[in-house]
């Protein structure tokens, strides 16, 4: 998997670290105005995920793989002296970007042209560089690093988000609500209960998110089949002194474990596990962010709008949810990018092929950065996700005397009235008050009820029949059992991920 610049950092310099000049906008000079550049890494990602698929990531992880296969190797008694080590070491971070881009043009291979570039600078340790190993070495090994490390970025931020909204249902555990199903009046449910919905499916998510981190193992050293051919070579058939090379470059790049088969490559349904992981979030998040846009449109809910935020260029009142609209935006190209995983696990000859290569480079990133931008989005609303309540009540007290029906009948019928006239009247008025609305007027079954004879020993009190908090079942004492025994439970064991930010910067 390659970095994931702009392709204006090609052609203008920036692999190679050259100082930029001139205005400046997101680390891009005005001088690169005339080329693509990718809105993912431009305008949407953190700066944290962009560093994680950067050139100056995959590159410095490539020549820290040749550092501990060369030191292992070393270990195990090759001879490479501890002054090609050392000449390794004071140039590991010493990147010849533009020389490995001339190499790259002439050899038309990536890692070779580091390999040559490397060795310009410590030509004392040319020799032993990359010694036994094929490409997928430090290719693969760097992928499954880059993987790692972001998915390590995306839990902080599911965590975090989870946070913001388990305090946003808490608050609002006890305001009612009008709960909908195919988007129609249904019975009430609390704001608070609706944002656990949201909640739940995190849950899911964090889980999925976990496991997919579990399963990331190094892919160690290999050879160009996956079948160590070359080291046994290196080490005269020692079969446990090649075992003990694999162990030692595992653990001297931070992994506890590694693959004990592999092709050329590591297989290529990690990546799809890891990508389901991703959509997984991503349906999540579009799912809230459906939501939220929906009660928008209803004045229930708002997202953070700022003082100068400007909704419409033409309609200087709008509000428009611009961050949730964003949020379904960028999940569905993150949803739809696990179908190219799968494309790519399916479509791998025998030990490998080299059609994964190009796409891999941007499906991959695309995936991490997107998923990473919607999370930003998400926590930045949901910590300031704003309630209207007299709103909500309003909508509710509409629908209320519909919702109610069955219970004003039974109270009805506790007061002497008979079973099947109050059903009747109910009918009769749910009728007419459906007509009034379609013309444009209040709901008036409320009064139509009171003025009828069937419900006269209940009318002094109907309006204490009608108060939303009667009919939203368990619902707040379903949000305080689930806080305390799935959400704060899953919050305390990560409590040590640190503190969030939202880094949105358009």
């Amino acid at each position: 998997m390659g970095a994931y610049v702009p392709c204006c950092a090609l052609q203008h310099g920036l692999r190679s670290g050259a100082s930029q000049t001139g205005n400046e906008v997101n680390g891009v000079s005005s001088e690169d105005r005339d080329t693509y550049k990718s809105p993912l890494a431009e305008r949407y990602a953190s700066r944290e995920m962009s560093a994680n698929f950067s050139d100056k990531k995959k590159f410095s992880t490539w020549r820290r793989l040749w550092l501990a296969l060369a030191e292992s190797e070393q270990s195990l008694g090759l001879a490479i002296s501890d002054a090609q080590l050392e000449e390794m070491r004071s140039t590991l971070d010493d990147i010849d970007y533009a020389s490995a881009a001339r190499y790259e043009r002439e050899l038309r291979h990536d890692v070779m042209a580091h390999i040559h570039a490397w060795g310009d600078k410590c030509p004392e340790a040319r020799s032993i560089i990359h010694l036994g190993a094929t490409s997928c070495y430090v290719g693969d090994n760097t992928d499954l690093i880059v993987l790692r490390d972001g998915l390590d970025i995306v839990r902080r931020q599911v965590v975090a988000v989870m946070a913001a909204l388990r305090d946003f249902a808490w608050r609002w555990r006890n305001l009612p609500t009008l709960g909908l199903t195919h988007y129609q009046p249904a019975q009430a449910t609390t704001v608070g209960k609706r944002a656990c919905l949201w909640l739940q499916e995190l849950l899911f998510d964090l889980d999925d998110l976990e496991h997919a981190r579990g399963m990331i193992r190094f892919r160690g050293v290999k050879g160009t089949t996956g079948t160590q051919a070359s080291f046994m070579e290196l080490f005269g058939g020692d079969h446990e002194k090649v075992r003990e090379l694999d162990r030692q470059v595992t653990e001297r790049m931070g992994f506890e474990r590694g693959f004990i088969i592999t092709g050329q490559t590591y297989s290529r349904q990690l990546d799809f596990r890891v990508g389901q992981a991703l959509s997984s979030i991503a349906q999540t998040a579009h799912k809230f962010a459906c939501d939220v846009r929906l009660s928008s449109g209803r004045r229930e809910l708002e997202e953070p709008f700022e003082d100068k935020q400007i909704g419409s260029s033409a309609m200087p009142w709008k509000r428009n949810p611009m961050r949730c609209e964003r949020i379904c935006s960028i999940s569905r190209l993150v949803m739809a990018a696990l179908d190219n995983t799968a494309q790519t696990a399916a479509n791998q000859w025998f030990e490998r092929t080299l059609d994964d290569s190009a796409n891999r480079r941007v499906s991959l990133a695309e995936m991490f950065l997107g998923t990473d931008a919607v999370l930003s989005l998400w926590l930045n609303v949901a910590r300031g996700l704003v309630v209207h309540p007299e709103v909500v009540r309003a909508h509710l007290d509409e629908e209320l005397p519909f919702l109610a029906s069955e219970a004003l009948m039974m109270e009805a019928v506790k007061a002497g009235a008979d079973r099947q006239d109050a059903h009747e009247a109910i009918r009769r008025h749910s009728r007419s008050a459906s007509e009034a609305i379609h013309r444009g007027e209040p709901n008036p079954l409320r009064e139509l009820l009171k003025g009828d004879p069937t419900f006269a020993a209940v009318a002094g009190n109907l309006e204490e029949l009608l108060e939303g908090s009667r009919f939203v079942g368990r619902a707040p004492e379903q949000v305080e059992e689930f806080l305390r025994d799935e959400v704060d439970p899953a919050l305390a064991t990560r409590a040590d991920l640190g503190e969030v930010q939202s880094d949105i910067r358009v």
